[in-house]
Order: structure tokens, then sequence, then C-alpha cells
């Protein structure tokens, strides 16, 4: 005799839906938790490619010596003068200048096809860019401690004390932050990651360098020094000088946080525009 099938009409579907799962759905996650997760991920990057280390640990240290003692007795007369002055220049310039590693990031993450699985997933979307831009802040902090333990080896004594450490690498970070949406402009728009880094290394030394970093801006040609003036990084320097100083005036904090609203206004809209609606390649 044959067998008899059963009916599967007949079967209670809770008693199916039962045997599929036994727990409710998960819910969509919030924009801070997936932001906190995009951020863990950008960390995970360095524990399988260590080479991202580079730009945090051996650029800094690389600077710093190179300038305080290939310049430091030209420029100052002496290196252990040049080194108060130039320590907090190099803090910042060395965050700000690996901060374009944000872009070549993006830009990477779009050719290998893993920018457009993030954007159909469901959750918030904006997250795969903050998460970036928040794990990044670990590698400015690792960065940025680094010069100022070499600056201590080689003589470096801030007036302001640890406070005055701490309060500048805080400023630094809000200005990293911010400076970063420029860069992640640069990798919606341009092709490759190769041109990516070009492009934004062709950007990021003449913003650095026409500074008060390495000079006094009294020394340049009067059409340098308006160019030096309006450039934020001149801004951001002398508030860290001020706060490693203890001298540092509300009008020169406020110059900063005036000049990361600023960058944020203009490159954080542009860069939402960009990545609602980048075609896939």
């Amino acid at each position: 005799m044959a067998a008899t099938q059963p009916n599967l009409t007949s079967v209670d579907q809770a008693t199916l839906r039962s045997a599929v799962s036994s727990s409710s759905r998960p819910g969509r996650p919030g924009p801070l938790d997936a932001s906190v997760t995009m951020a863990w991920r950008a960390l995970l990057k360095i524990k399988h490619v260590p080479m991202q280390l580079f730009d945090v640990t051996l650029f800094p240290i690389m600077m710093t010596l190179m300038f305080t003692f290939l310049f430091g007795g030209a420029l100052a007369g002496s290196v252990g003068e040049y080194v108060q002055f130039l320590i907090p220049g190099i803090f910042v310039m060395t965050i700000a200048m690996i901060t374009m590693y944000t872009g070549h990031a993006l830009n990477t993450d779009i050719a290998k096809g893993i920018f457009d699985r993030f954007r159909s997933l469901p959750f918030w979307r904006p997250a795969v860019l903050v998460g970036m831009l928040l794990g990044d802040m670990v590698r400015y902090t690792l960065a940025g401690m680094v010069v100022i333990v070499l600056g201590f080896i080689i003589g470096f004594r801030p007036d302001g004390g640890v406070i005055g450490v701490l309060l500048s690498l805080i400023l630094v970070l809000i200005f990293a932050f911010s400076l970063s949406w420029a860069w992640t402009v640069l990798g919606l728009l341009l092709p490759t990651p190769e041109s990516t880094m070009m492009v934004s290394s062709m950007v990021s030394f003449p913003l650095t360098f026409a500074t008060n970093i390495y000079v006094d801006p009294a020394t340049m040609p009067e059409w340098l020094q308006v160019v030096v003036n309006l450039n934020p990084i001149t801004h951001v320097v002398t508030a860290v000088r001020g706060l490693m100083s203890g001298t540092a005036t509300a009008d020169q904090i406020g110059l900063v946080f005036l000049s990361c609203a600023v960058l944020i206004a203009i490159f954080a809209p542009l860069t939402m525009y960009l990545y609602s609606n980048k075609g896939s390649r």
C-alpha cells in the first residue's frame, strides 16, 4: 500500500514558525549602534593590515626628529628652543595629514564592492561614514601620543601641564573629525584608491606647510601671510600652542570651533549627497 502523505495544509502555522525559529526577529539597529559597529570594523582592519599603523607611528617620529635636528639650529638658534615651538605644530600636522587616509579607505571599500553591500543593509545609512570617522579617532589619538611622548624625550616641557596637553588633544581630534569630511568627498568622487591618495596628498601638503607650524608667519612675504592666516590649520596650531603653554584665549579656541563648523557645514552634506546618489561600479 502507498504511504499516506501528511496533509501539510493542516499543520498549525504557529508550530511551523516555532520549528523555523525560536527567537523573535532582531530589531533594526539605531544610529548609535550602527555607527559603533562600523567604528569597530574600522579598528579591526588594523588587526588584519598592521601596515596601517605606519602612518600613526613611524611617520610622526620621522617628521619630529627630522625637523627638530635638521632645522632647529638654523630656525631658532638651538634645538632646545625650537622644540618648544615645533612640538605643538608637529602634533597638529601629524594628525591633520593622516586624516586623508579616510578618503582612501572609503574609496577602497567602493572599489571592492563592500560599499554597495552596506547600502543594501537595513540600518542608518550614514553609519558607514560616521563609524569610519569614529574609528579613525583611535588612530589619531595614537599618533598624537607618539608625538607628545617623543617630544618629552627630546626636551619638550609644556607650561600648561598635563591638562593643557589633554585639552590640546581633544581640540585637535574635533578638528580632525571635521577635516575628514573633506577627504570622504574625494573618496566618493575619484575613481580609484590610488587617485584618491594622490589628490589628497596634493591638497594636504600645501594645507599643512602653508601654516605657522615651522616658522613665524611674520618672516614670510605679506601675500603669503594672508594665506597662512586664513588657513584653518594655522588657527588650530595657535590654539594648541596656547593650551600647551597655558596662555590660550577664548578667541583662539573659538576660531578653531568656527573652522570646524564651516568644514562640517560644507563637506558633511556634500558627502551624504554623494553617498546617497553613488551608483554601482
